[in-house]
């Protein structure tokens, strides 16, 4: 709206053509949807489901009664902000759908009285991201890049789409796995979205900085920083009274709303393996606990006793482990998601497990970055 009404807004006062420039806007949208999320996010909670706690969760008794599903707030805040800041650009609010879809699904599951299963959940998030993925390419070619190779590559949809469409339901539920410490899976992402929104506005949006990196220049990147730095300015309202002690949770609406938007945010920066630069701790937290589930059920598909090991007392009084598979061993040595086992086995605190984790991505994704980019 802002950019539409700027040219006839400057005929009555020329400082209102800063309504048209994108860092104006970056500004404003993040301002506006933050101080909107913190003061209307607590006087809205009291509408949102309680949190019924989580099976095999650490500490879930501290989560529970607590209003969860606070990402449906938080979205519902930031389309009218998107409205007023965010160029028109068709694809780009049909990603904005596709955000206000994946939330939607989350949120359901959220005031479920009984649970999703993990198979409903990610057949729907991986339909989600089917339809995110052709939003992105409009079902044309797109030009791509990759690290350590110069290039460009230029990518059928009928490729695309479907790798897209992984990498998304990957980025959906390693955010998710991340939930569970105060501020942790917000604070990773928020981190994210933060490089990403440089970068988009910064590198791949400028004509000139893309050709010195020898990078596909995305003449929209200015506004998905837009939509990104928007989307941040939300998630610090929600951060301020979902610091812990937390007062709200954002529940599946919240995370599969910042898992989706990480992922459509790298694809949109032209390089999909930039999903390990900018989330590669919220990746190791939340993804290893995908890949250990799915090893487990392969393991069990083939015959492998996949049960945790059993301590058990021989004749001679000494503890000995059940007669489990070594690597099916190793796998149940670490609990995950991550920072469960940083607290269990490593006795970090939540506050530790927040700043050291905070501090590790701080520290990886500019090194990550310029071994993707500069080297390149």
């Amino acid at each position: 709206m802002f950019p539409l009404l700027a040219p006839s807004l400057t005929l009555l006062w020329g400082p209102f053509r800063l309504l048209e420039s994108y860092l104006v806007l970056i500004g404003a949208g993040a301002t506006l949807s933050a101080v909107l999320t913190w003061w209307l996010l607590p006087r809205l909670w009291h509408l949102l489901p309680n949190d019924r706690g989580r099976l095999h969760a650490m500490q879930a008794e501290g989560a529970k009664g607590k209003p969860t599903g606070g990402g449906v707030i938080c979205v519902s805040l930031l389309i009218p902000v998107l409205f007023l800041v965010l160029p028109m650009s068709l694809p780009i609010w049909q990603i904005v759908g596709c955000l206000w879809l994946v939330m939607i699904t989350g949120y359901l599951d959220d005031k479920s009285l009984t649970p999703w299963g993990e198979y409903r959940k990610g057949i729907l998030d991986l339909g989600v991201a089917g339809m995110t993925s052709l939003a992105m390419c409009q079902g044309k070619a797109m030009t791509i890049w990759l690290p350590l190779y110069k290039d460009e590559l230029v990518v059928s949809p009928w490729l695309y789409v479907p790798v897209a469409a992984v990498i998304l339901w990957v980025t959906i539920n390693a955010t998710n796995c991340s939930d569970g410490v105060d501020g942790l899976a917000g604070s990773l992402t928020l981190l994210s979205l933060f490089y990403l929104g440089c970068f988009l506005y910064v590198v791949v949006g400028h004509r000139d900085f893309a050709a010195y990196l020898l990078l596909p220049h995305n003449p929209d990147g200015a506004k998905w920083a837009v939509l990104i730095f928007a989307s941040a300015g939300v998630l610090i309202g929600y951060l301020w009274h979902n610091a812990s002690p937390s007062a709200v949770l954002m529940g599946d609406a919240g995370s599969r709303f910042l898992g989706l938007l990480v992922g459509v945010a790298v694809l949109a920066a032209g390089n999909p393996l930039l999903v390990l630069v900018v989330a590669p701790v919220a990746l190791v937290n939340g993804g290893t606990g995908l890949v250990k589930v799915v090893l487990l059920r392969v393991f069990r598909k083939l015959g492998v006793d996949v049960r945790a090991p059993v301590q058990a007392q021989d004749g001679d009084g000494q503890l000995n482990a059940n007669d489990t598979h070594v690597f099916v061993q190793l796998l149940h040595r670490f609990r995950f998601p991550l920072h469960d086992h940083c607290r269990k086995e490593m006795d970090w605190s939540n506050a530790q497990v927040l700043m050291r984790f905070f501090l590790l991505q701080t520290l990886l994704t500019p090194i990550l970055l310029g071994v993707f980019v500069k080297v390149r």
